[in-house]
């Protein structure tokens, strides 16, 4: 466990019930958290070290869950409790059950997809996600190299009824995290591919299957890099801002500041009722406790 947040912290508004805890170090590049209520632990992705692992509430261990993994990034459940995740190398959604994986989608319109990096589902069961390239630019360090084959990257949203995956966000640069608001009438997306020393989310309104035409907007700006986020239930978005967590009211006012001492990648909501918040960053897992919980709990 690491030493108390800075008690100078501000919290008005009460969203925070304990200290920042380091709970494992020994990652290259952590992404992807996502609780996992049936084995009551945190799942995520070490991604250059091509792993997956399990953080284990009731025990504080962590362990390997699989190797070789084909790069998996962000993932998130289905309406059934099944992880749904992203596969950079696999440039693919797939889903894992019982440690099978399952390829759900991994092209358009003939092409492949180019690294599919966060997901979320809505309450009809279909699977929106991102599509950014880090994972086939020439470094390899996120996946394998190649190139992009529609020739954009978009937001996209799978129905597993039917199996067609169609674009519903095409003027991002490199869609990253996303995340439905409370009712799922706007859907928040960020952009890592706008500026290097800010974090951009902007937002989009939800209408039946589809985004609503024109009616993305520049939601926040943060002062560092926005990647992986979360809504509560209240309808604030708890979000990634360089070494820092941000909270952001549904207005995108800053309400809340919480200094990481690593860049944070993503986040997600989790423990026995739903208040822990884990927070993956570049080479350790955190955890802080709120009052609050994620929209979709127990889902997430």
């Amino acid at each position: 466990m690491m030493d108390a947040m800075d008690a100078t912290t501000p919290d008005p508004h009460g969203l925070l019930a304990g200290e920042l805890e380091k709970l494992w170090t020994g990652g290259e590049w952590l992404e992807g958290p996502q609780w996992v209520p049936a084995g009551m632990s945190l799942r995520f992705s070490d991604i250059p070290n091509n792993r997956i692992l399990d953080f284990d509430r009731a025990t504080g261990d962590t362990r390997v869950h699989r190797t070789d993994v084909e790069y998996t990034n962000g993932r998130t459940l289905d309406l059934e409790g099944r992880v749904v995740q992203c596969s950079h190398g696999r440039r693919a959604i797939e889903r894992e059950v019982d440690g099978v994986v399952e390829v759900l989608c991994d092209r358009w319109d003939g092409g492949r997809f180019n690294s599919p990096n966060d997901v979320v589902v809505a309450s009809d069961g279909a699977i929106w996600f991102t599509d950014p390239p880090y994972g086939i630019q020439e470094s390899g360090r996120e996946g394998h190299p190649g190139e992009q084959e529609y020739g954009g990257c978009f937001v996209f949203r799978f129905d597993p009824t039917t199996g067609v995956a169609q674009p519903v966000i095409t003027d991002m640069v490199f869609p990253n995290g996303l995340a439905f608001s409370p009712d799922q009438s706007l859907l928040y997306v960020t952009d890592t591919g706008l500026d290097k020393d800010a974090g951009h989310i902007r937002a989009y309104g939800v209408d039946a299957h589809a985004v609503s035409s024109g009616s993305g907007r520049l939601f926040a700006t943060t002062s560092g890099t926005a990647d992986g986020l979360r809504v509560d239930a209240a309808g604030r978005i708890w979000t990634s801002s360089g070494e820092a967590l941000q909270v952001l009211s549904a207005d995108g006012e800053l309400v809340l500041e919480l200094p990481v001492p690593e860049v944070v990648s993503n986040v997600s909501f989790g423990g026995p009722d739903g208040t822990e918040l884990y927070l993956t960053a570049t080479s350790s897992l955190y955890r802080i406790r709120t009052t609050v919980t994620d929209a979709r709990w127990p889902v997430g």
